[in-house]
């Protein structure tokens, strides 16, 4: 599973030199619109929502922009409507690539999709070519000098985490995606803010390539994590 943190890694402080705070901020706008349209305007009931909302104030996203969101989702204020389209196929080497999109137009963006897998030495596959690679979790990570690991898996633990590993500078605490909130709740009870917190597809087995066909397959995966329709992307691959 540590190839997912790397790649969340190498996106976050993508993200903070490119400056790309408007681009974030759209992504998650288009998720709570969507989860509100699907769920309800209510984050109590809607865990998808929920968790969109969290991470919008991850990024100190605006809580006018969050309201005009989920406005949007409930048809309260006109909006464009999002479809959600899962994209699979292989980068070099065969890592296994996952994109989760949203779109209003599917012919577009799978033109755009098979464009940049082809472009990037990759192939785009059909549906189920590689999802079953994959696992929906919950992804928390905490900075290693703000808790000891005894105190943090504890705290895990009884909050109904599944599992802890210990990256380089950051614990990393995985959860069944129905434990994800409750995880987090007990983590900022004490005194625990995340610095990334997701529901994510996390690789279940790990590959590793050759190193000259990792430079470009991160250049394939940051192309289409720069796609305006894309908002998550997962690669089963060690970094």
């Amino acid at each position: 599973m540590s190839g997912h943190s790397k790649w969340a890694n190498i996106k976050h402080r993508k993200g903070a030199q490119d400056a790309r705070r408007a681009k974030v901020f759209t992504r998650i706008g288009r998720e709570i619109q969507t989860a509100a349209r699907e769920g309800g305007s209510d984050p109590a009931a809607n865990a998808r929502l929920r968790a969109a909302i969290l991470a919008g104030r991850t990024v100190n996203m605006p809580s006018d922009n969050i309201d005009r969101a989920i406005k949007r989702g409930t048809g309260e204020i006109e909006g464009v409507s999002y479809e959600e389209v899962v994209y699979e196929g292989f980068g070099p080497g065969g890592v296994a690539i996952l994109v989760q999109a949203l779109t209003d137009n599917r012919n577009r963006t799978t033109s755009e999709m098979r464009f940049l897998f082809t472009r990037h030495g990759g192939d785009l596959g059909g549906a189920g070519s590689v999802a079953w690679m994959f696992e929906r979790k919950g992804y928390l990570e905490v900075p290693r000098d703000a808790i000891g690991e005894d105190a943090l898996m504890e705290a895990v633990l009884e909050a109904g985490g599944d599992d802890l590993r210990i990256g380089e500078e950051v614990y990393e605490v995985y959860t069944a995606p129905g434990a994800f909130h409750a995880v987090r709740d007990a983590l900022e009870k004490a005194g625990l803010r995340p610095s990334n917190a997701e529901l994510a597809m996390i690789p279940q087995n790990p590959v590793t390539i050759d190193p000259a066909r990792q430079r470009q397959l991160l250049t394939l995966i940051e192309a289409l994590d720069d796609h305006d329709d894309v908002q998550q992307v997962a690669a089963n691959c060690e970094l």
